[in-house]
C-alpha cells in the first residue's frame, strides 16, 4: 500500500490553528495510508500566545503527524502593524524561502528513502495562499483550508471581482452589497473592517482572496445543512471543487497555562449548583476587550435582567471598574473569572442556556454543537458577517449588535438586560440551534454530508498514489 504526505501550513493564532490541527487528525483517523506535515511557523508570541504550546501537544499524540519548526525570520517593519493582517501577511510572506527549502528536502528525502510515501499536496491557510507558488514550483497541487464559514468565503471570492471593477477598498458610505452566496444585501457595517482599511488591511485581503481561485479545492469550516444557499453559488465553473467537512471543533479546547486548575474547578463546580439552561455564559474570544466605561454597562445589564450568569471578563482593570457593591450583589447568582475560562466545558454544560459571543466561527460552531443560542456581539476579523448571517439568513442567534466593532459605541446596559432576557427566554430560537447541532452531529457520522465529502477530498488528493 502506497503512502501519501500532505504537508500543513497552518496560520498563527488559536482560532485557525485549533480547527486545522483537529482537521489534520481527522484525515489521519480516517485514512491508514495518509502522513502528514505540520509547518509550524515562529511568530511574535506577544501577538500569538499559547499557538506553540498547543501545536506541540496535539502533535504529540499522533504518530502520524510530524511537526516541524522553521526559523524564525526577521519580523516585518513594526510601522506595518498599523494593520495586523498586513503585517501578517508579510510575516508569512518571509517565510517563503523557508518553506521552500523544508518542503523540498520532505521531497527529496521521501524519493530517496524506502518508504515509498509520496507528498500528495499542500493544505494552506487562507492567509497562506502566498505559498501556492511553493507548491507550483515543486508540481504539488495547494488546496485552501478556509477555517471560516462558507458565507465568508462567498465575499473573499467575490473581492477580486468588485476589485476588477472599482479598485479601492469600500467606504462607509457604500449602498448595500448583493453578493453571490449571501442570502441579504449586506450593509458596510457588516463587513470586516480591514477592507475599509486603507493602511494596508484592504491590500492584504486582496491579496489572499486573487489567489482562492488558483488552489485545486477549497476545504471548508462549515456543514452543506447549515449554509446550502452559499455552497449551491460555488457551482459556477470558476470555482475550485469546495469540501465541507464541518464542523472541525477543538472539544477539548486548546491547552492554556493562564488557565489553573483551581479556577477551572471552582468554575465547573459553580456550573454543577445551578438550575439547567439557568445561566447565560459570555465570553469574547482571544483579543476581546472592553474598557471600563463598557464593563460597568455590562455589569447593571446582567444584575437587571435577572439572569444567572457566568461572565469571562479579560478587562485590563478587571474588578476594579465594577459598580460598587455589584460583587456583593451577584453572590449566588452570577460568577466572574478573570482571564480565560474553558469555553468548550462551560458551552458542554447542562446549566448553560444562552451565550453572549463575540461570533468567532469556531465559537459559533461549538455553540451550536451544544445547543446554546448566541446573543450576537461581534468584536473583530469577520465576525460582523458572521452576526449578521445568523440574525438574519439563519434565524440561529439573537441580536444585541450586529456592526459592533471593537473600541466602537458604546452598547448600553438596557440593550443587554434585553438581549440577555430574549436569549434565556426565546424557545423558538433554543429549538432551532438544538435542531441544527443535531444535524451538525449527522454530517460527521458515517454516511453524513460532512463524513461523505472528506471521503471525496480523500479520493481526490491520494485515491490514484
Amino acid at each position: 500500500m502506497k503512502k501519501a504526505e500532505l504537508i500543513f501550513i497552518p496560520a498563527p493564532g488559536i482560532g485557525h490553528l485549533v480547527p486545522t490541527l483537529e482537521f489534520a487528525k481527522r484525515l489521519i483517523d480516517r485514512d491508514d495510508r495518509l502522513f502528514i506535515t505540520i509547518l509550524s511557523m515562529k511568530f511574535d508570541v506577544s501577538l500569538y500566545p499559547f499557538s506553540d504550546a498547543y501545536t506541540d501537544s496535539l502533535t504529540a499524540t499522533q504518530p502520524r503527524i510530524q511537526l516541524i519548526h522553521l526559523p524564525q525570520v526577521n519580523p516585518p517593519p513594526s510601522e506595518l502593524l498599523k494593520s495586523r493582517l498586513n503585517y501578517l501577511s508579510v510575516y508569512i510572506e518571509n517565510n517563503i524561502p523557508n518553506v521552500k527549502d523544508t518542503v523540498t528536502n520532505i521531497v527529496s528525502s521521501n524519493s530517496n528513502s524506502d518508504s515509498s510515501r509520496v507528498v500528495v499536496g499542500l493544505i494552506l491557510d487562507f492567509v497562506c495562499t502566498s505559498m501556492i507558488d511553493v507548491g507550483r514550483e515543486l508540481n504539488l497541487p495547494s488546496y485552501l483550508f478556509f477555517t471560516s464559514n462558507a458565507g465568508f468565503l462567498a465575499f473573499m471570492l467575490y473581492l477580486p471581482i468588485r476589485h476588477n471593477q472599482i479598485g479601492n477598498e469600500f467606504s462607509e458610505s457604500d449602498p448595500e452589497l448583493l453578493i453571490p452566496g449571501i442570502l441579504n444585501p449586506l450593509p458596510t457595517g457588516v463587513l470586516p473592517a480591514a477592507v475599509l482599511d486603507k493602511d494596508g488591511g484592504y491590500t492584504a485581503y486582496m491579496k489572499f482572496a486573487q489567489r482562492f481561485r488558483d488552489t485545486k479545492g477549497i476545504i471548508v469550516n462549515t456543514l452543506k445543512e447549515l449554509e446550502q444557499y452559499a455552497i449551491d453559488s460555488f457551482s459556477d465553473g470558476q470555482t475550485p471543487p469546495v469540501y465541507t467537512v464541518g464542523p472541525v471543533l477543538g472539544l477539548k479546547g486548546p491547552p492554556n497555562p493562564a488557565l489553573d486548575e483551581a479556577e477551572r474547578d471552582n468554575i465547573m463546580k459553580w456550573l454543577d449548583d445551578q438550575p439547567p439552561l439557568s445561566v447565560v455564559f459570555l465570553c469574547f474570544g482571544s483579543m476581546g476587550r472592553f474598557d471600563g466605561t463598557q464593563v460597568k454597562e455590562m455589569a447593571l445589564g446582567l444584575e437587571r435582567s435577572g439572569r444567572r450568569f457566568l461572565w469571562c471578563l479579560r478587562s485590563p482593570t478587571s474588578n476594579d471598574v465594577l459598580p460598587e457593591g455589584f460583587l456583593d450583589q451577584i453572590k449566588g447568582k452570577g460568577m466572574i473569572c478573570s482571564g480565560w475560562a474553558p469555553q468548550v466545558e462551560i458551552l458542554a454544560h447542562k446549566a448553560v442556556g444562552g451565550f453572549v459571543s463575540h461570533c468567532g466561527w469556531n465559537s459559533i460552531l461549538e455553540s451550536l454543537w451544544y445547543g446554546v443560542p448566541i446573543v450576537t456581539w461581534p468584536m473583530y476579523a469577520e465576525q460582523q458577517l458572521n452576526a449578521f448571517r445568523m440574525v438574519k439568513e439563519m434565524g440561529l442567534a439573537v441580536e444585541l449588535r450586529l456592526d459592533y466593532k471593537s473600541g466602537g459605541d458604546l452598547v448600553m446596559a438596557d440593550e443587554i438586560e434585553r438581549a440577555v432576557r430574549h436569549v434565556m427566554d426565546d424557545i423558538e430560537v433554543r429549538k432551532k440551534v438544538k435542531e441544527m447541532g443535531e444535524t451538525a452531529r449527522k454530517a460527521l457520522m458515517d454516511g453524513g454530508s460532512s463524513f461523505n465529502s472528506i471521503g471525496q477530498l480523500l479520493e481526490d488528493m491520494i485515491g490514484s498514489t
